[in-house]
């Protein structure tokens, strides 16, 4: 068919609009929600938007991104290998009722359900506190998907880790806000509970970064999975030596030059243990 100038020119207009459009389109898909299992630079993109673009590096490439907080699913583990989030200082303080644990619907491989943990012995311990997300019943509600929990020990969940939970929250008032990295390290050989074999760590770390003074701190914590009445500060540990017991990068988008000073500032004595 031979087309007139005009009919060529009106084609190449339609071509136009046509490259403009899915252009924007594949721009869009970069706010989509996603876990990293299909697309994993796709779901770091995401995170680098949500204003906490501090993340550790994922191992499992499953990144799942809730309102509040963020975790990377360790499927084979049944549980969370992090879980970041932003802790606000003052932030209200409301009483709701717990709600049921249950499955976390954006884990695409399944999170494991809550009857693994019956008559096993353990809690179901949160790696973000409910008691940090009483500020909203949404917040809080959420920390009850089945990823944001680990067998814990009862004298463990209620005493020392308990301890730590609490301290945390104080530097969060003390400095404006922190983040927050929490989760149990998983090894190899792992003991496990329930039918889909939930592993149960033998410790449980948290790595706290405090950007809002001028001498920026970050602190790592290294608790075995047992009760005890020790000071806080003697479970601290280098970041560095955490990040090889993990395999995890741990703000790994910090600048350099940040990374520096906090490592300067890392003596556990820059920050308040009163």
């Amino acid at each position: 068919m031979n087309l007139n100038s005009f009919q060529k020119q009106f084609v190449l207009v339609l071509q136009l609009i046509l490259l403009i459009v899915l252009s924007s389109c594949k721009e869009d898909l970069v706010g989509i929600e996603t876990d990293s299992s299909s697309n994993p630079k796709l779901a770091q993109k995401k995170i680098a938007t949500t204003g906490f673009n501090y993340y550790p590096t994922s191992t499992t490439n499953q990144i799942i991104n809730h309102n509040y907080y963020t975790l990377s699913y360790s499927e084979k583990n049944e549980q969370a290998e992090w879980v970041a989030y932003e802790l606000k200082a003052t932030r209200n303080q409301n009483n709701y009722s717990r709600p049921y644990f249950i499955a976390d619907p954006k884990v695409k491989t399944g999170s494991a359900d809550w009857r693994n943990y019956k008559n096993s012995g353990y809690d179901k311990g949160h790696l973000c506190p409910a008691g940090d997300m009483k500020f909203s019943k949404e917040a809080f509600n959420d920390t009850f998907f089945t990823s944001n929990i680990a067998p814990q020990r009862k004298d463990f969940n209620a005493g020392v880790w308990n301890r730590l939970e609490q301290k945390v929250r104080y530097w969060a008032d003390k400095y404006d806000g922190i983040y927050v990295v929490t989760g149990g390290v998983l090894e190899p050989n792992l003991k496990t509970i329930g039918k889909e074999n939930v592993a149960v760590p033998n410790y449980f770390y948290k790595v706290l970064l405090n950007l809002s003074t001028e001498k920026p701190r970050m602190i790592a914590f290294l608790v075995p999975h047992q009760n005890s009445t020790k000071p806080l500060y003697e479970f601290v540990i280098s970041t560095d030596e955490l990040e090889k017991l993990t395999g995890i990068d741990f703000f790994p988008n910090l600048p350099d030059e940040t990374e520096n000073r906090l490592e300067q500032n890392a003596d556990y004595k820059a920050w308040s243990f009163d």
